[in-house]
């Protein structure tokens, strides 16, 4: 197989552009389903699917912002009303967020965890796909990715969890590199 330096390239370059810097125009119907085509050609022992999206975009972005808003007053009545209006952007300003969704199957052979890691690769393939169609995204876990009832409320049933939401749009700045590990600090040799 030929080298891609395109792609080489790109996978040198690929960073996240945070929620604050995501914009108008999303994808577009043709380009969502082909993004969304990109996001789910993952390694999946056992052809299992074990992952679900949610797409989040228009005006459910606002309500589903409304309703962590009131699932954190629940919470914790004493909130302040800055933190509830951080709350009900959560979905804002990016046009489409797509929650990523473990949805582990029993199976004999294949462990919930690497059905878990199929997952997680869905999230990542977005945000390739979404680079790769000429958007910026960023991959992220907030609390309601972690809490029963806000988890809920997004769309996640018993036995699923969200590995992820992925906020996608077009970019409004561009965003410098951050410093990257050395490679000597993170890999090693197996010596037996």
């Amino acid at each position: 197989m030929p080298a891609n330096t395109a792609v080489r390239d790109y996978l040198l370059s690929r960073r996240s552009v945070g929620l604050a810097f995501l914009r108008e125009p999303g994808p577009n119907p043709e380009q969502l389903k082909e993004l969304l085509t990109i996001a789910t050609r993952v390694p999946d022992h056992g052809k299992l699917v074990p992952w679900r999206l949610v797409l989040i975009e228009g005006d459910a972005r606002a309500r589903a912002g409304e309703k962590l808003a009131g699932i954190a007053k629940e919470k914790n009545p004493t909130i302040e009303e800055a933190q509830l209006d951080l709350e009900r952007r959560q979905f804002l300003p990016a046009p489409l967020t797509v929650g990523v969704i473990s949805s582990p199957q029993e199976h004999l052979k294949i462990p919930k965890f690497e059905q878990l890691l199929s997952a997680s690769n869905v999230a990542l393939n977005l945000v390739h796909g979404a680079y790769a169609l000429g958007f910026a995204a960023q991959w992220v876990t907030r609390w309601y990715a972690y809490d029963d009832a806000a988890s809920a409320m997004l769309g996640a049933k018993a036995g699923e969890r969200f590995v992820g939401f992925v906020h996608i749009g077009t970019p409004g700045v561009v965003i410098e590199d951050r410093p990257r590990p050395a490679l000597e600090d993170v890999i090693s040799s197996w010596q037996g």
